[in-house]
């Protein structure tokens, strides 16, 4: 999972040397949070979060295939 993640953010920033991604492992649950460089976090947001929901879409649908549960949070 977090191999998507890190895929879906890099192909979508100007530095994709700068993006990475930390993942927390709870029981049901993992958390994601993802980080880039503070010029490329418009670009992983999108226009009125779109982007950033379809990234979230993807990731919880790949994890219910795994019968797993999982959030993506983009930080700053």
């Amino acid at each position: 999972m977090k191999d998507l993640i890190e895929y879906i953010a890099k192909s979508l920033v100007d530095n994709p040397d700068r993006v990475s991604v930390v993942e927390i492992q709870g029981e049901k649950t993992a958390i994601y949070e993802l980080r880039v460089h503070p010029e490329d976090l418009g670009k992983v947001i999108g226009k009125q979060g779109r982007t950033a929901r379809a990234i979230r879409t993807l990731v919880s649908s790949a994890a219910t295939r795994q019968n797993r549960r999982a959030m993506v949070e983009i930080m700053e």
